[in-house]
């Protein structure tokens, strides 16, 4: 069964509510890239009037993440997947619908091939870079991922 942005936003709903509350989509998965979008709403905002930090880095790592999910899947092997560092850094206040890509499709497919011939498995970064309806970058995500064959 292929990934699809309705499934993967079925499990968010199902297994990540906050993430569902919060407004956090996934829009895009292809080969060339993933796209996540939230829109700054009541629920998601701080006291400064934006977006808050955390709801950001949902986004963030789904954008990441869903790549990772999708390419261990058409691999065909049993892959173990977790965050295990991350860093942000942010530029503008987040309002509106601000939209994260993450274009590591690449990366992911390289590090999964070496995984399978490792038994230490694979450590590597991805970034996601989030932008307002403005086409400003608003904030900048790296995810350290790991990777290993169960």
């Amino acid at each position: 069964m292929k990934l699809t942005p309705s499934k993967i936003n079925l499990f968010l709903f199902s297994k990540l509510p906050s993430a569902w509350l919060c407004g956090v989509r996934l829009k895009t998965l292809n080969e060339e890239a993933c796209t996540t979008t939230v829109t700054h709403k009541w629920i998601n905002q701080n006291p400064f009037h934006s977006m808050y930090f955390a709801v950001q880095a949902m986004a963030a790592e789904l954008s990441t993440g869903a790549i990772v999910m999708k390419e261990i899947k058409e691999s065909g092997e049993k892959i173990s997947m977790l965050v295990q560092e991350n860093s942000s850094a942010f530029h503008k206040k987040a309002k509106g619908k601000i939209t994260f890509i993450c274009e590591d499709t690449e990366l992911v497919k390289t590090n999964i091939k070496d995984c399978l011939s490792s038994p230490d498995g694979q450590k590597f970064w991805m970034t996601s870079i989030a932008k307002n309806n403005k086409g400003e970058v608003v904030s900048e995500f790296k995810f350290q991922w790991t990777i290993r064959k169960k």
